[in-house]
C-alpha cells in the first residue's frame, strides 16, 4: 500500500492530501529514508512522520485496509513521539 494511502487508512492523518503533502515536503521517512507519496509500505517498516516541530514514529503491523476507525489501531504501534530540538544558530 502507498504510504500516503496508509497514513489515511490507519487514521494517523485525516486526509490523504495531507499525507501526500507531508511526503512531498520530505516529512515522511520509512526505515530512516525520506520517501515520496507513492512509496510502498509493508509490515515491519518503521515510519517517522514530522508535523512541524513534532514527530511520530510507528511500526507498521498490517497494510490491510480496515473500514472502522476503532479497528485502525491494529494497523500500527507507536514506538516513539516527541519534539524536534530547536535550531540554535
Amino acid at each position: 500500500m502507498r504510504i500516503d494511502k496508509y497514513l489515511k487508512a490507519a487514521h494517523i492523518l485525516k486526509r490523504r492530501t495531507i499525507s501526500k503533502e507531508l511526503a512531498e515536503n520530505q516529512r515522511v521517512e520509512i526505515n530512516g529514508k525520506v520517501v515520496k507519496p507513492a512509496h510502498e509500505v509493508k509490515a515491519g517498516d518503521e515510519v517517522k512522520i514530522t508535523f512541524g516541530r513534532r514527530y511520530l514514529v510507528i511500526r507498521v503491523l498490517s497494510t490491510e485496509e480496515v473500514k472502522k476507525k476503532k479497528d485502525a489501531v491494529t494497523m500500527y504501534e507507536v514506538i516513539g513521539e516527541g519534539y524536534l530540538e530547536p535550531d540554535t544558530e
